[in-house]
């Protein structure tokens, strides 16, 4: 076999490899449907809209993009069919002439005619956009390392809050490369939920880096700053689920940061509150309660795999310049307070965030849990009067 002829037969080897890869990746892509309130398939719009502002949004990029149009066929028609029409092949010959008051007039006043139509336009939107005032519920999102917290403030509700974490699944199916479903990296254990037809005001804040909420169904995009404090607002017209995405790029796991927004009736919404401030009153457990340590380790592996593993991994080996909670000196070291003190007040300028969100049995529970987990075998049980006395 001649060299010519093995190289021949490497470049089909390749090109077939390459067929099979395309064919595959093509067959990956069609098994993987629409998302409402999601993105869709070889989308090429802007999301539909649920919101007024969403809908205002979209006329407005379209007409924009009409307009551009218009101005780009009519500029370039005129200079190519002038090149075409006037060339020299034909016969003829250049013109020699002198600035026209007419013209010069003409292209200063049409264009400035168009951009001022267009920025008023423009501009009515994003006046309404930031017009945040007689909102019926206020809630507040911080952007954490990475997930997001939810408080509602104000309006029905008021009291409550939760962390929403992308569901431990996804990042499974991400670890394994494997990936499965429509809602791909956009599930998580707690939606934020609102009532339709409300007027809800969302306050962004940050605890460690800028994060940005976003969510386009609802034409909602806000930078979550540390230390600053932004809002903005929606009004859904429509109940549903829908999905966003933090767009300002914070860290490794950037990708794991998904934003879902449940969209339900009034009836449904006031459900929900009474729900959830059962399910909270249920997990403020009384701080005065011993507990054994076999019930306090179960109940601080919840805590741990909804809050910390997402950075630590399950198996507490920590990644990257996540240190390994496994082994750990702090974790391990008999004064109980030094891992209190990091779980209450964060550690490494933010790269670890506060949780003093959490109940105090629940940071008693993940405490004890990792101090008697995997190769930390200390034995050592923090109670939640240990955490309220270092809340004081």
């Amino acid at each position: 076999m001649t060299m010519t002829t093995t190289r021949m037969l490497m470049s089909r080897t390749g090109r077939g490899l390459l067929a099979l890869a395309t064919l595959a990746a093509a067959q990956a892509a069609q098994a993987v449907g629409d998302l409402a309130g999601g993105p869709a398939r070889n989308q090429l719009d802007l999301h539909p809209p649920v919101t007024k502002i969403a809908t205002e949004v979209q006329w407005l990029h379209n007409f924009m993009l009409i307009v551009c149009l218009v101005i780009f066929i009519a500029v370039f028609g005129v200079m190519f069919y002038s090149i075409i029409k006037h060339r020299k092949s034909v016969g003829h010959k250049s013109a020699h002439f002198h600035e026209s008051v007419a013209v010069e007039i003409a292209w200063t006043i049409v264009p400035f005619v168009i951009v001022v139509v267009m920025g008023m336009l423009a501009t009515k939107t994003v006046v309404a956009m930031k017009d945040t005032s007689n909102a019926d519920l206020t809630i507040k999102a911080t952007g954490y390392q990475w997930k997001w917290g939810y408080d509602y403030l104000k309006g029905e509700g008021e009291g409550i809050g939760f962390l929403a974490t992308l569901d431990p699944a996804q990042r499974q199916m991400s670890d394994a490369g494997k990936p499965e479903g429509d809602n791909y990296l956009l599930k998580v254990d707690n939606p934020l939920v609102v009532p339709v037809n409300r007027k809800i005001r969302i306050i962004t804040t940050a605890n460690d880096v800028i994060h940005s909420w976003m969510v386009p169904a609802f034409a909602v995009k806000q930078d979550a700053i540390p230390g600053f404090v932004r809002d903005t607002w929606f009004r859904a017209e429509k109940t549903g689920d829908f999905y966003g995405q933090c767009v300002e790029l914070c860290g490794k796991e950037h990708a794991y940061m998904p934003i879902h927004v449940k969209v339900v009736s009034a009836e449904d919404y006031t459900k929900w509150v009474d729900g959830k401030k059962k399910e909270m009153a249920a997990k403020a457990d009384d701080p005065s309660k011993v507990w054994e340590l076999p019930a306090l380790v179960a109940r601080g592996e919840k805590v741990y795999n909804a809050n910390c593993a997402v950075c630590h991994r399950p198996d507490g080996k920590g990644a990257g310049p996540i240190k390994p909670v496994d082994g750990s000196a702090i974790v391990n070291d008999a004064d109980k307070g030094k891992q209190i003190a990091i779980l209450l007040n964060g550690a490494a300028n933010g790269a670890m965030p506060a949780w003093k969100t959490l109940s105090d049995t629940e940071i008693a529970a993940v405490i004890t849990y990792t101090k008697n987990n995997w190769s930390n075998k200390t034995g050592q049980i923090v109670q939640p009067a240990d955490i309220v006395a270092a809340r004081k």
